[in-house]
């Protein structure tokens, strides 16, 4: 619950907000009980109680176990359908085709599956559709081609609402099982064997903010269940469920579902596979991204990530899942700099589009009553990154964004994202149901779109009417919420692991942030790509190196450059550098205000 509360009374920062305390009373109490009971430091309790986390929850919940957090897996409308459909496929030794989606989430469940199939040795294929050519999800073509391969087709992360190519599938022989995760469009395939999804209206097990890489994860550990009971696969070594929680940890975090109940579960003790390096692929992966420390949430979502999603946004989309399966470190050392050069086509391709949106949004913004919500569109721009040009752009303009690549037939395929508090899937479908888009589709802070060119100013007008009343009174309400305060000389490596065992961060869970006051700012140079790199001295002499990433040329980077020598107060989030073997704190800064 967000308190009024002013935080050091930080009414206007330099980035334009109000600081006020996360905690209400209520909680703040809370916290204070946390601490004397638990022996937990302040700034610690402060983070849990924030965080919903209650009194008697907060031991377990700073260790968080698969076992206590499990669900049953039959608990999940279909599981047993399913989980039965593919224990019979390994008892006869069927050919099973795996269709994923080209993200993350789909590379991961895609492996998972496989892995587990190919263990059992279950001849297996994957599946990913080109983004550009196929676009998401199961299309009737490729379906009647896997169906004349195998006898079963399992589509991850994607089927839901894929009625017309599940039937044709099965029209063409193939029985087909959905493991998803994806809110519901219309009817449920009626064709598929199973729909295990718990986001489907009739599903009560109430784990739907699993990814699909989790919903995966929980069927097979029901086929296992389903296996032994029949007498399946007795004579093939036992199958470790656990050593895939790298994968379910790396979907997790990287398709941004809430980090909560099961969900944490995967990714703390992922991780912890993760960094013994069993599979090759995602070693691979972190050997190019020049990862020299421990992995963690973070390397998953921004430097593991990017590169697996880089196949899919502008080149092979199968790479990813295919890099995910391998043994051979030569081979998935090759594919991951496969990967790497992608991602760097990718992150020039996104430069230089972000250069000419955000000079498109500015010219927008800088009439007297800018548009609530920006739509940038271009010809030469590539469909498989407006959604990280709209994400910038929602970043650099505190309001949603939309980033639109046109083809030469004048359809467009855009992408939105949009601020906390605005639901942009369902005004996306108001706008399809007033015909001002081909078609889109969403939840309320990402949707994607497909419009005609001639609609395009059509689409601003729906937007502007729909949307700026409420996105006026959000950003009129705009805020920093402050975990607590902490100074340099407490900012310590100690203080830092006991804080990410109230973690991992992300979505539903946010990063915690917290104010060094009243530090004198000796330093402040800009480096690498318009970052900031201060260093802050506390009243009591102790000091901690700092960073301010993107932040040159905008309001904080000016602030920061203006008050060099001065005493104020920094917001952000407590980090570790390591370095030449030593591990040392840091702090990035998210914003700062003057000390009064």
């Amino acid at each position: 619950m967000t308190s009024a509360r002013l935080f050091l009374g930080v009414e206007k920062s330099a980035t334009g907000l109000k600081w006020v305390d996360r905690l209400a009373q209520r909680e703040a109490n809370i916290a204070l009980a946390m601490a004397q009971n638990h022996g937990f430091p302040d700034i610690v309790t402060r983070v849990l109680a924030g965080r919903g986390v209650g009194l008697d929850e907060a031991v377990a919940f700073m260790d968080p176990t698969l076992k206590s957090l499990m669900p049953d897996p039959t608990s999940l409308t279909d599981m047993e359908i399913a989980a039965a459909r593919i224990a019979r496929a390994i008892a006869d030794r069927e050919k099973v085709a795996i269709f994923g989606d080209y993200d993350v989430d789909g590379a991961a469940s895609s492996a998972i599956l496989s892995r587990f199939l190919s263990h059992y040795g279950i001849a297996n294929r994957i599946y990913i559709p080109d983004r550009i050519f196929e676009g998401y999800g199961p299309n009737p073509a490729a379906m009647q081609e896997l169906a004349q391969q195998a006898s079963l087709i399992v589509t991850v992360d994607c089927g839901t609402n894929s009625a017309a190519a599940i039937e044709a599938a099965k029209a063409a022989g193939a029985d087909v099982v959905v493991l998803d995760h994806h809110q519901l469009g219309g009817a449920l395939p009626a064709a598929a064997l199973a729909v295990v999804n718990p986001n489907r209206e009739d599903d009560l097990s109430g784990q739907g903010h699993l990814c699909a890489a989790g919903v995966v994860f929980l069927t097979l550990v029901q086929t296992l269940r389903a296996m032994r009971e029949q007498g399946v696969g007795a004579s093939a070594p036992p199958f470790d469920l656990l050593s895939l929680l790298d994968l379910a940890a790396l979907a997790t975090v990287c398709d941004v579902v809430p980090l909560q109940g099961l969900n944490r579960a995967f990714v703390v003790k992922g991780i912890l596979v993760a960094r013994a390096q069993q599979n090759v692929g995602l070693a691979a992966l972190a050997r190019v991204a020049r990862i020299g420390e421990p992995l963690n949430a973070f390397h998953f979502a921004y430097l593991i990530g990017p590169r697996i999603n880089a196949g899919g946004r502008i080149g092979d989309a199968g790479l990813g899942a295919r890099l995910l399966t391998l043994d051979d470190p030569n081979e998935a050392l090759r594919i991951a700099e496969e990967l790497n050069r992608l991602n760097q086509e990718r992150q020039a391709m996104e430069t230089a589009m972000l250069e000419q949106a955000e000079a498109e949004a500015m010219t927008e913004l800088s009439a007297a009553a800018g548009p609530a919500i920006v739509v940038t569109a271009n010809d030469d721009w590539h469909p498989g990154i407006v959604g990280l040009i709209a994400a910038r752009l929602k970043e650099k303009t505190r309001r949603p964004a939309f980033a639109i690549a046109f083809n030469a037939n004048g359809t467009g395929a855009g992408s939105g994202r949009s601020i906390h508090g605005f639901d942009l899937g369902r005004l996306v479908r108001g706008a399809v149901e007033q015909g001002f888009l081909v078609k889109g589709g969403g939840h309320a802070m990402a949707a994607g779109i497909t419009v005609e060119r001639g609609k395009l100013g059509a689409l601003r007008a729906f937007f502007e009417e729909n949307a700026a009343a409420m996105v006026g009174e959000l950003r009129g309400n705009e805020s920093l919420e402050i975990d607590g305060a902490l100074s340099a000389a407490g900012a310590t490596v100690a203080l830092h692991d006991l804080m990410e065992r109230a973690g991992p961060y992300g979505s539903g869970h946010p990063q915690p942030v917290l104010v060094l006051p009243h530090h004198r700012l000796t330093d402040a140079r800009e480096v690498g790509s318009g970052h900031v790199r201060a260093t802050l001295v506390s009243a009591d002499g102790s000091r901690i190196n700092a960073m301010a990433f993107r932040a040159v040329g905008g309001p904080l980077g000016d602030f920061l450059f203006k008050n060099l020598g001065q005493t104020i107060h920094v917001a952000g989030n407590l980090s570790l550098n390591h370095w030449n073997g030593s591990t040392t704190t840091q702090f990035r800064i998210l914003d700062a205000a003057r000390a009064v």
